[in-house]
């Protein structure tokens, strides 16, 4: 059969819109990308870029108090939510504008609407028009669910933080993952009175226990309510609020609740089931380390895969796909020591095994140091922060590295290399201290504090 184009990209986020730029601007394949609704995905759009801007604004109320310690004679103002909702608003325009450039720069031809597989060489798009191509690549993402209870349509998810039409005076975020330990450090910055509720004994499952337990008591001591082993059974409307009812007893009205409890991948309605590709049981679509479904010609990457569900992860899986399909080069996507930032206040960079986890493999050494920081030391406060390695002790090779402290995600960039090129704890000791800087406690360790 005859193809109107070497591939067809379904969703036009970070991880497509790389891989349909690379194709076309590399290789000079023909390649189209269908998305149906704005360009850049939920990391530009909905996501880390938004969040982070959101970060930003709310950490300058600290930021004043701190200045003020340190002499300089200035006065905490009120927060501008609506002046700073519409910079923040133009910024994603004029990036959503950048990525259609890219695709329109490199050949790639574009459709602003649904599409759907018809066979496996064949997609169709939501005005019926229909599309043959030799490689279909699915790049859909993820999107946050609200669980089904009494009341559930009344909260909103992270999708409609970002077009709040006013800051609310108290705010109920449900969920213990980064996403909801993000927001409430958000908007406990930003003079929203917040509260957090988890339903499990700590935030942040699955990071480092100690990282985790040392963020949670910051967040307290910053003024988020936080109810661990809490989550709501119902909620009812009552006048502009919305009435709580809480597993631990407790009734409150909360003018905004906002779900961060889980994400679902987009697979439905885009005619898989009938094609033969697997899906996994949250819905995901199940691939190889190529990539690749059951059907040879459909590729998918990014959270709609539920691997790793980073921006970073599904821009290199587009990247490998292209390597795989049109360079001729087979290159599986390297899920091993990926360094994370989680912007919650204070920051935490995290790199490898966590202590719990690294212990379940082989014995191990536990290096960690907890201090007040000199910048927040000399202004009063009593934040602290946390520098972590786990060495194994056999190898000696740094198996886990991890940083809660302001600027934990730059550190762990950096950090994340040595850790990825198999660095020992003698490497990290060997390297000269840089002083007087935080991060110089991860080269200055030398007993460790427990072994496991």
């Amino acid at each position: 059969m005859s193809f109107d184009y070497d591939l067809f990209v379904i969703g036009g986020g970070s991880g497509g819109v790389r891989a349909a730029r690379v194709a076309a601007g590399e290789t000079g394949a023909k390649v189209a990308l269908a998305e149906e609704d704005r360009y850049g995905g939920t990391c530009v759009i909905r996501g880390c870029v938004p969040k982070k801007l959101m970060v930003f604004a709310s950490e300058y109320a600290g930021m004043v108090e701190d200045a003020r310690a340190y002499g300089w004679d200035i006065q905490p103002g009120a927060f501008d939510w609506p002046q700073f909702r519409g910079k923040l608003h133009a910024e994603l325009d004029r990036l959503e504008g950048i990525y259609r450039n890219i695709l329109k720069n490199n050949g790639v031809e574009t459709f602003d609407q649904r599409a759907k597989l018809v066979d496996p060489h064949t997609v169709e798009l939501a005005d019926g028009t229909r599309k043959a191509a030799k490689h279909i690549l699915i790049a859909t993402g993820g999107r946050p669910v609200v669980p089904e209870f009494p009341g559930s349509d009344l909260a909103i998810t992270s999708n409609e933080i970002f077009h709040l039409e006013k800051l609310p005076e108290t705010m109920l975020i449900v969920g213990g993952g980064y996403i909801a330990c993000e927001f409430a450090g958000i908007m406990n910055g930003m003079g929203v009175k917040t509260t957090q509720f988890y339903r499990g004994a700590q935030i942040l499952r699955g990071f480092d226990d100690e990282a985790r337990g040392l963020i949670c008591e910051e967040m307290c001591q910053n003024g988020v309510d936080v109810h661990l082993g809490t989550n709501v059974l119902e909620m009812a409307r009552e006048g502009d609020k919305i009435r709580v009812k809480a597993t631990n007893g407790t009734e409150r009205l909360f003018d905004v609740v906002m779900y961060a409890t889980g994400r679902a991948p987009n697979a439905d309605d885009l005619g898989l089931e009938a094609l033969g590709v697997e899906r996994g049981r949250k819905g995901e679509i199940i691939v190889d380390e190529y990539s690749q479904t059951a059907v040879p010609s459909i590729y998918a990457i990014g959270d709609v895969t539920d691997r790793v569900n980073l921006t970073p992860v599904a821009i290199r899986e587009g990247m490998a796909f292209v390597e795989t399909v049109f360079k001729g080069n087979p290159t599986p996507v390297d899920h091993e020591l990926i360094p994370t930032a989680i912007f919650t206040q204070p920051e935490m960079g995290t790199v490898g095994l966590s202590e719990e986890a690294a212990a379940e493999q082989e014995p191990i050494e536990v290096y960690a140091t907890s201090f007040k920081p000199m910048q927040k030391a000399f202004a009063g406060s009593t934040q602290w922060v946390l520098m972590k390695l786990i060495v194994s002790q056999a190898t000696r090779k740094v198996l886990g590295c991890h940083i809660v402290a302001p600027g934990a995600g730059e550190m762990i960039q950096l950090a994340g290399i040595a850790v990825k090129m198999g660095a020992t704890k003698e490497d990290f000791d060997r390297t000269v201290a840089v002083h007087p800087v935080m991060a110089e406690e991860l080269v200055t360790m030398r007993q460790p504090v427990r072994t496991a």
